[in-house]
């Protein structure tokens, strides 16, 4: 690669083409070679990446984390625009082939994905993973769920979520972590979705969807667990363990219970459905749910009083007498908790910490 001048240096059979259609024209050009070489270095640096990553993880460790990491990955094809039409943005897919997901999916119908409709997606895919073998459909909207349900079926699954917020669903991402079967095409065929993203398709499904050409459908594997992500910052990156399923936080039997009577079984399975469900809710974070359902959900407040009156209004009078909540971190002052009483909620999970504890 470093003799490019004089030297078409070839890393992958999918060049051979370059090859033939070269010969054909009397040989490379220096254009040519040097894409070439590009190719080439990208290839070794990626296999130098994945050594040195690996030795690190193992033999430089320092409090835990190596000092040097690093991942490689490969453009599949820009996109129309980033998250605002001003920003240019691109997909690119992780060379580790371990790390599945909505990057690796397979669009079967629709118009191209663009990069918020990514975003969308790869939210709901992971929110319609966190439980666990249970039919699960999570409908998302600009990151945060409309709605998050088990049911007996796909299909009542898809019902129960569309319910919790009907209004905000429309134009939202369904995701569902078992096929999508005829059933749940019908029912998602009248409402107004960007996205559908599903394991499979059944064909009865993909025949009903067919007419809706706008609406997109994505076959994606399921996503990886157990991994780190990155976020960038000004200056570098973050780095992280993947807020997962199966968390030590996640098994009920290992909660205290600090007020009230204890919770009966159902009542635990639904409080251990909002905590999880919880996990897709971005900060600061209310979930209401019944009977393994969300039915109000309070997203993204600057504080945790707004965001339990938002959950509560979401929900309704009705649905949230007697519902359970979850929040994603602890109450600071008793007003947040009290307003969910106040409401009807009948048993609160959340992890505690706050110096005001004995209060709350």
């Amino acid at each position: 690669a470093k003799n490019h001048e004089n030297v078409a240096v070839i890393t992958d059979v999918t060049q051979y083409e370059l090859i033939e259609q070269a010969i054909a024209n009397g040989g490379f050009t220096f254009d040519e070679r040097r894409q070439l070489a590009a190719r080439a270095f990208a290839h070794t640096a990626e296999y130098d990446t994945a050594v040195a990553s690996w030795f690190g993880s193992i033999a430089d460790l320092h409090e835990g984390w190596s000092r040097f990491t690093g991942t490689t990955a490969t453009l599949v094809h820009a996109l129309r625009y980033g998250e605002n039409p001003h920003q240019s943005a691109g997909l690119y897919i992780d060379n580790d082939p371990t790390n599945t997901g909505v990057a690796r999916g397979h669009l079967l119908q629709g118009k191209e994905m663009s990069y918020n409709n990514f975003l969308d997606a790869d939210a709901a895919w992971r929110a319609a993973h966190d439980h666990s073998d249970q039919p699960t459909v999570a409908i998302i909207k600009h990151a945060n769920p409309c709605g998050i349900a088990v049911g007996s079926s796909i299909a009542d699954a898809y019902r129960r979520a569309f319910e919790c917020d009907s209004l905000s669903a429309f134009g939202g991402v369904v995701a569902v972590n078992e096929e999508l079967d005829a059933a749940t095409a019908r029912a998602i065929k009248d409402v107004f979705t960007e996205v559908v993203i599903a394991p499979s398709f059944s064909a009865e499904a993909l025949e009903i969807l067919k007419p809706k050409t706008a609406m997109r459908l994505l076959q994606a594997p399921r996503p990886s667990r157990n991994r780190h992500e990155w976020r960038s910052i000004s200056g570098g990156v973050l780095r992280q363990e993947l807020d997962t399923l199966h968390a030590p936080g996640d098994d009920p039997s290992t909660w205290t219970l600090v007020a009230g009577e204890p919770a009966d079984a159902r009542m635990l399975a639904d409080l251990q459905f909002a905590w999880i469900a919880c996990r897709a809710v971005k900060s600061n974070a209310i979930l209401l749910a019944k009977d393994c359902a969300s039915v109000g959900i309070g997203m993204g407040q600057v504080n945790r009083v707004d965001s339990a009156k938002l959950a509560i209004t979401r929900a309704g009078q009705e649905r949230a007498a007697g519902s359970v909540a979850a929040s994603d971190a602890f109450f600071p002052f008793a007003d947040g908790a009290q307003t969910l009483l106040d409401a009807g909620v009948k048993a609160i999970v959340q992890p505690g910490g706050s110096k005001r504890d004995d209060e709350v």
